[in-house]
């Protein structure tokens, strides 16, 4: 490892640096894994679902000790309507996250593997876009790059209207 403000090589990560004395941090280990949608898809479906049934078990809790009495405050019917309503709420939202998981395994069994070999065509691209992209070519580097003729038009003044 070489020091980033001296250049001094041979260096040990996350110490400090023998020649100028900068603390020297570990990039590789400070690179750290993000979850994926389908990993928050999970926690979702887990913690939308505790939220459902504990809702709506405070609801059957509180139909079920003030009900029969006559003296029961309007604000212990508010609170259990307003806990069914959450249980509903819930109920659709893990729905439409299942429904969502459904998707996304459904799109990653659609999209190509990269140790393919044959060349397919991403089903992400429209129609229009594949017409418009040239298809690459990596044994022509040059192809991709921008020369001249192509920027040249960055220069000229656009007349506006």
């Amino acid at each position: 490892m070489y020091c980033a403000k001296c250049g001094n090589p041979d260096q040990v990560a996350e110490s400090y640096c023998r020649k100028c004395g900068v603390y020297l941090p570990d990039f590789e280990k400070s690179l750290k894994k993000t979850a994926g949608p389908e990993d928050h898809i999970k926690v979702n479906i887990v913690l939308n679902g505790l939220t459902a049934i504990v809702s709506l078990a405070l609801a059957v809790t509180l139909y079920a000790v003030f009900l029969p009495r006559e003296d029961t405050p309007l604000v212990i019917y508010l609170t259990a309507g307003f806990l069914t309503a959450m249980f509903a709420w819930q109920v659709q939202v893990v729905w439409r996250t299942i429904l969502l998981r459904r998707h996304f395994r459904k799109r990653s069994r659609q999209v190509p593997d990269a140790s393919d070999n044959e060349s397919k065509v991403d089903p992400a691209l429209s129609y229009e876009t594949r017409r418009l992209l040239n298809e690459a070519d990596p044994a022509d580097p040059a192809n991709i790059t921008l020369d001249e003729s192509r920027t040249a038009r960055f220069g000229e003044k656009i007349p506006r209207k």
